[in-house]
């Protein structure tokens, strides 16, 4: 008989929700009620975790520091009539264009992936099967759920029954039976059986949506190279403007130059002192990463998580769905005395072509047996949770049995307990076959039940798993097992998958404080029965801790551990929440595509330290000889329009060919520290090269324009030698690189010194040339030497224990 709800018998009105309704289970809501709930908004919508609109996406790459101030400086310089000065901005327009690109098609891939893995409902209304959008679900809305079918809101069972697998929502891989008046709960499934359920919440209420919504905080960005660049683009932000008003004051007023050569010079001191193209080139970089990943069914959502996840030192995986493929195998099947192997397999072949059950443990057996059989059925009795068996009757050949011993054999299961637990804790399923003569007692086990033996079955673990976490171990990575599932199973299937220090396992019931949380996470390798909340708090431990942490999940339950971690990793297969919030998909769902994605975080991290290496020379001689030349007597020696060749020739171009470099290099110490010991040398030899040019300019008697054309060339040779360094040791490539570019440069003053303000050379700065070029070698290594010296004892054990001794004392 249905159950059907019945309203609250107190007259006291309800003051709180929405009038509701209790319709038959076998007529539905009329449709004059579907309407007034559509009416009162109590339809389930679309309340999942949105991506970013491309609006939003745009906006984000067009308003940034570097923009903003590059429009400025670009139109400053064409008001005062040298829009030939404004060329840089090419490079800013190119910036705004790659990362919009980039965001946008990440934003359309990650969109086709449906938002509920199931998106049409069935419903019962006026008496008729409907089958609606997800989203016109309405409070109240009588559910028609079947075997394989996704819950799409929360619901109470009112007619017949069914098993629900709630896993993504829980972690716990065993299907629960649901009975009239139990709840289920939006986002699990239907594993077997059928039932009617009234709707009990929708949208934003539903169980699902309340897990997510905790998530919807948009995650900050986790990118140490973009971190080291806001860095010192703060630093600037404080330096540029006080500097380029001073140097126009001191041009304009004190120099007498005109307003338009100072605006002009101020511009080039200022757009030097940007590193515009560092941004572009780190959004190319990443950009390039994007689309070979996708290559391998990897979705990146936020481009620099490819960067993070080469850095990560922790590795917290979800068993179901990562190392697991989320099905079951069949191990073995084990006879008794007196039966054989055949004999077994002859016998669940007949009852697995002949039952119609779909639970995980059924369809591991019919995957692993014949798919047809000869024997014929006289009477069936299917699976449920609450018998723990199901079976066959076949005329003349007896009735056989398969499911738990304990409940098949009862006191007798005694004779096998013993070899029945041994196998589950090597974290296995056992099934007992048993078989009679006589047929089924009123549904019922038969008599005279004899066993014929053990099926074991375990989750399969995926074939590319022991392979990807032995790549991650050989890596220094720690890894971690967190599941919803017993603790012992989860250890066992870790040990399968290859996993060191499986045998380091803890049951996550028994952490009840933060300081037991953050003891375990030192001492375990292996989490069972662990919560959402507490999954959280495993990643805010580590993270507490130092670690750099990625997590890979695929249900609900994971959504706020892939939020706070540092790189987080979904399965496409997953639910909607934890494919949003992740920073990569993995379309296939295969675990295998992980170690790419830590290669190409490798080959973007070490090519963009040396070609950043290029632009911050640039970045840190501009402001050097910015403030320098506010003290001096001389006029700042540079056009924007020279500061575009140099930039282009020794920076822009090796740097952006060197950055996309095959470089599988392990990533080793710090962005910054790298890049400094990289770059402090040059730009202070070319620092060094303008204040002797200009303590050689009024000696020799060189013009306004020659001493701009000897700044041009010993800052460019200066460049030359920089790009030699960081491109040794040299291969076809960077061979043909580095001559080509060097060609460039000559031709560019040959043929084209006018257009970047260039005159020819005379004897006096043929006179000055050579010795100067000497000077920048012999001040170049000696400043190597200098810089290598200073950081090695910056990062020596002694420092960094009275840094961190320091830090902790301010604390």
């Amino acid at each position: 008989m249905p159950l059907q709800k019945q309203p609250p018998a107190s007259p006291v009105p309800q003051t709180r929700g929405p009038e509701r309704f209790y319709p038959n289970p076998s007529e539905g809501l009329s449709p004059q009620q579907v309407a007034r709930r559509m009416a009162q908004g109590l339809h389930n919508g679309d309340s999942g975790i949105k991506s970013k609109t491309e609006g939003q996406i745009i906006r984000e790459n067009v308003f940034t520091f570097f923009n903003l101030l590059n429009f400025a400086l670009a139109l400053a310089v064409i008001l005062v009539g040298s829009p030939r000065s404004a060329l840089f901005m090419g490079v800013i327009f190119s910036n705004i264009i790659i990362g919009s690109f980039q965001g946008i098609r990440a934003k359309h891939t990650i969109d086709k992936l449906s938002l509920i893995s199931s998106p049409k409902a069935t419903v019962m209304r006026a008496s008729r099967q409907f089958t609606v959008q997800v989203e016109d679900v309405v409070l109240d809305d009588i559910l028609l759920l079947s075997s394989g079918g996704q819950i799409c809101a929360d619901a109470t069972v009112v007619a017949g029954e069914c098993e629900v697998n709630e896993s993504l929502l829980t972690g716990e891989a065993d299907p629960i039976l649901k009975q009239p008046g139990d709840p289920l709960l939006s986002g699990s499934f239907i594993v077997s059986g059928k039932c009617s359920a009234q709707v009990e919440h929708v949208g934003a209420e539903s169980y699902a949506n309340k897990i997510a919504g905790d998530a919807k905080h948009m995650k900050k960005r986790n990118s140490e190279i973009m971190n080291s660049i806001d860095f010192i683009v703060k630093i600037i932000g404080f330096a540029i403007l006080p500097i380029g008003g001073l140097l126009f004051w001191k041009q304009f007023f004190v120099l007498g130059d005109t307003f338009q050569a100072s605006v002009v010079s101020t511009a080039a001191a200022m757009v030097g002192m940007i590193p515009e193209g560092l941004v572009l080139l780190i959004s190319l970089a990443f950009a390039v990463s994007v689309i070979k990943l996708s290559t391998h069914k990897t979705l990146v959502q936020d481009m620099y998580c490819v960067e993070t996840l080469a850095r990560v030192d922790t590795l917290c995986l979800d068993k179901t769905g990562t190392i697991t493929e989320g099905s079951m195998q069949v191990d073995a099947l084990e006879p008794f005395e007196g039966f054989t192997k055949e004999e077994m397999e002859e016998a669940l072949t007949a009852l697995v072509n002949t039952l119609s059950d779909n639970n995980p443990t059924f369809m591991a057996l019919k995957d692993y047996l014949p798919d047809h059989t000869l024997w014929k059925a006289g009477e069936t009795v299917p699976f449920s949770s609450a018998r723990k068996w199901s079976g066959v009757y076949f005329p003349g050949r007896g009735s056989y049995v398969m499911g738990a011993g304990e409940f098949i054999l009862g006191q007798a299961f005694e004779a096998i307990k013993e070899k029945v637990e041994a196998c589950s804790q090597n974290g296995q399923r056992v099934l007992l076959l048993a078989r009679a003569q006589g047929p089924f007692e009123d549904k019922g086990l038969p008599g005279g039940l004899a066993s014929m033996g053990l099926v074991l079955i375990s989750d399969k673990i995926r074939k590319e798993a022991p392979s990807t976490l032995r790549y991650f171990a050989d890596q220094g990575v720690d890894l971690k097992v967190i599941s919803g599932d017993n603790a012992v199973t989860v250890a066992n299937i870790a040990r399968k998958a290859g996993l060191e220090h499986a045998d380091r396992y803890v049951d996550a019931t028994t952490l009840r404080t933060d300081e037991d949380i953050r003891r375990a996470v030192k001492d375990y390798a292996v989490f069972g029965r662990v919560t959402p909340q507490q999954k959280l708090a495993f990643v805010k431990a580590l993270k507490e801790d130092g670690h750099t942490v990625a997590m890979t999940g695929d249900g609900v339950n994971d959504v706020l551990a892939l939020k706070e971690a540092d790189c987080s990793v979904a399965m496409a297969s997953g639910s909607d929440a934890a494919r949003t919030v992740s920073n990569l998909v993995l379309l296939d769902s295969n675990f295998a595509s992980m170690p790419v994605v830590v290669q190409e975080g490798r080959r973007s991290i070490n090519n963009l330290q040396r070609s950043s290496s290029l632009f911050l020379v640039k970045t840190i001689f501009s402001a050097l000889i910015g403030v320098l030349f506010i003290f001096i007597n001389y006029s700042y020696p540079f056009e924007p329009i020279q500061q575009t060749l140099i930039s282009s020739l020794t920076i822009g171009v090796p740097s952006f060919i060197l950055a996309l470099e095959p470089n599988n290099d392990r990533v080793k110490g710090k962005f910054i520290f790298n890049v400094i010991r990289m770059c402090i040398p040059a730009a202070l030899t070319m620092t060094a090269n303008i204040v002797v040019l200009c303590t050689l300019t009024e000696p020799l008697g060189l013009a306004s324009a020659e001493a701009s054309t000897m700044a041009v060339m010993t800052t460019a040779m200066t460049g030359f030698i920089m790009l030699f360094k960081v491109s040794a040791p040299f291969n076809t490539l960077r061979g043909l690189l580095f001559g080509g570019l060097l060609t460039a440069f000559v031709l560019a003053y040959l043929f084209f010194g006018p257009f970047f303000a260039l005159v020819s050379l005379t004897l006096p700065m043929l006179i000055a040339l050579m010795p100067l070029l000497l000077f920048s070698i012999v001040f170049m290594l000696a400043a190597l030497h200098f810089v290598d010296h200073v950081i090695a004892n910056s990062q020596s054990p002694v420092y960094l224990f009275r840094a961190k001794r320091g830090r902790k004392g301010r604390h």
